[in-house]
């Protein structure tokens, strides 16, 4: 770096990480890769929680906002404009102290995957009913003319029509949910995110090493689960409707 008088002087310590960091901390940032990859099989167990609740709640919420009569409607429109509208930190600690105030007892994990998992409803319940709608009220009628009733009509033709137009806008609601399951370390979740704050605090020099590291797992997960959600898009999409990746067009 070239000072005011022409000279050369080193770079700040932030900006030479090798030199800042002795061999001692670079065995220790490897030493502190398995409590990481530990930490990161608990944020995919909170994601594999709160994505079946967001599932099973969204779809119950999408039916009753396409289907049931308007008071019914316009409760589900409620719940989705409430989940939609507070954050994800608001409700985790919602949950979690606010059960508590009713001597409700309750994990930290749980009450992650709780808040985080309704949160997530109210995203997919528009996912599935976007989808739903997409699919028609001519297949409805269709059903209902060989003597279908109306439950059976949305089980045995809709929702599987549904479900497979959902995937490419439900694989941007897995890259968001992957990633909120970080806030779960504020009500004491030990995932990778606090698991990399331990590290840090007993060696400040792995700061940016250590949250380097953390951000390439959820890259290669986010990379990865899109690319299983692209597979299986392609694999039951419907013909008419564009493939990822095909260079096809509606």
């Amino acid at each position: 770096m070239i000072a005011g008088g022409g000279t050369w002087t080193s770079l700040p310590p932030f900006f030479n990480l090798t030199d800042t960091m002795a061999a001692v901390d670079w065995q220790n940032l490897v030493q502190g890769i398995p409590s990481l990859l530990s930490g990161l099989l608990i944020n995919l167990e909170i994601l594999f929680g709160l994505i079946a609740l967001g599932f099973a709640v969204g779809i119950m919420i999408a039916l009753v906002q396409v289907y049931s009569p308007r008071p019914f409607a316009a409760l589900a429109v409620g719940y989705e404009w409430f989940f939609r509208g507070v954050p994800e930190m608001v409700l985790l600690m919602l949950i979690y102290f606010g059960l508590r105030q009713f001597q409700v007892r309750i994990t930290p994990f749980i009450a992650a995957v709780i808040a985080l998992g309704l949160r997530s409803s109210a995203y997919q319940s528009q996912i599935f009913r976007g989808a739903i709608q997409a699919v028609g009220r001519r297949q409805m009628m269709a059903a209902l003319s060989v003597g279908m009733t109306r439950l059976q009509a949305i089980r045995h033709v809709i929702l599987p029509q549904a479900l497979r137009l959902s995937i490419p806008p439900w694989s941007n609601e897995f890259s968001s949910v992957l990633k909120d399951t970080t806030l779960a370390s504020a009500i004491g979740v030990i995932e990778v995110f606090k698991k990399a704050r331990f590290i840090m605090g007993r060696n400040y020099a792995l700061a940016l090493p250590i949250f380097m590291v953390v951000a390439l797992f959820f890259l290669f997960l986010t990379y990865v689960g899109n690319w299983a959600l692209g597979a299986l898009e392609r694999r039951y999409r419907i013909p008419g409707f564009e493939a990822k990746g095909a260079g096809e067009r509606f």
